[in-house]
């Protein structure tokens, strides 16, 4: 006797089950996805790099359990191995999302995390080394509307202006005591004094600093321009902090700094000026973070291009990307 074939139908609880509280959710999706991602990064060369992912759409419907998570996953992993990640392929990313949930949601957002290198030369030696940028890429589609956004975190060193006039007044007040006004100056003298720990007896303080930068991208443009924003931000702060350090390098580093004594007003304004005329970026924000070796306490600047309905300028932190439309 043959016995019959019986299909095994397993059960889908997020379609079939009741809700047991009913109401819409704002996000839901997965955080942390690990994924390769290939971007058009420096000069339109392509690199892979590792990333991780979170994927999210809304979920409209009061009535339904929950969304079709392996979708997204999925929809990730094909087009993450597909092509590199550009606001086109970001933005049809997006689309598939709510495609792939029509009948639950009418949003998408998707956050792309992953560490640049970049090789950089030394200030005065022959040397190179890495330096490594955090980059944030997050992508929103609602109602029809797409923004791009791409933030990234560049670290420099700000020496205090205000720190910097008063140990000149020290290391003045220093010369005076021990030049004496009615006799006649030995070079000689002046000049080894100035080379001793008791002739400049003061410094200024300085500290490593932090600028946070979050631009949101013109939609037309065709890859995300990492390295030119991080390349316009340092260029403009002038202190990056360096990887390869020789001798010559940190004399080279010092006297950039003296060179560009800053408060973190100062810092805000220089990347502000920066990146205002920058015609891929629709508007920004703009947050320098000097930690302070004087106080227990940071010194905090904040920069927003001034677009109407854009980036609020608050101290403490942004709101989200679903605000900036």
């Amino acid at each position: 006797m043959v016995r019959p074939v019986t299909l095994r139908v397993m059960p889908d609880i997020a379609s079939d089950a009741r809700v047991g509280v009913a109401g819409p959710l704002g996000w839901v999706g997965m955080g942390e996805i690990e994924v390769p991602v290939t971007l058009l990064a420096d000069e339109g060369r392509p690199s892979t790099v590792p990333a991780r992912v979170s994927a999210f759409v809304n979920l409209a419907r009061p009535d339904k359990r929950g969304i079709h998570m392996s979708r997204l996953y999925l929809a990730v992993d094909r087009a993450f191995a597909a092509e590199p990640l550009t606001p086109r392929s970001l933005r049809q990313l997006l689309r598939e999302f709510l495609e792939s949930h029509a009948e639950l949601s009418d949003r998408a957002l998707l956050k792309v995390r992953l560490d640049h290198m970049v090789r950089r030369p030394a200030l005065a030696s022959a040397n190179r080394g890495w330096k490594s940028y955090p980059v944030e890429i997050t992508g929103l589609l609602e109602r029809g509307q797409f923004c791009a956004e791409l933030a990234t975190e560049i670290a420099y060193s700000s020496t205090c202006p205000c720190s910097a006039a008063l140990a000149r007044q020290l290391i003045q007040e220093r010369f005076q005591r021990d030049f004496a006004r009615d006799r006649a100056l030995d070079y000689d003298a002046v000049l080894a004094w100035l080379g001793t720990e008791e002739g400049i007896c003061a410094t200024p303080h300085s500290q490593r600093s932090v600028a946070e930068v979050r631009a949101r991208i013109v939609p037309s443009f065709t890859d995300f321009p990492i390295l030119d924003l991080i390349d316009r931000v340092e260029h403009a702060l002038k202190t990056p902090v360096q990887a390869a350090v020789k001798r010559e390098d940190e004399q080279a580093f010092a006297r950039l700094n003296g060179e560009n004594l800053m408060f973190c007003e100062d810092a805000a304004r220089r990347m502000q000026a920066a990146l205002d005329g920058d015609e891929r970026i629709a508007d920004f924000w703009i947050r320098a973070t000097h930690y302070e070796s004087l106080h227990p306490h940071n010194a905090v600047a904040v920069a927003v291009k001034g677009v109407s309905g854009g980036y609020a300028a608050d101290g403490g932190s942004h709101e989200p990307i679903a605000r900036h439309r």
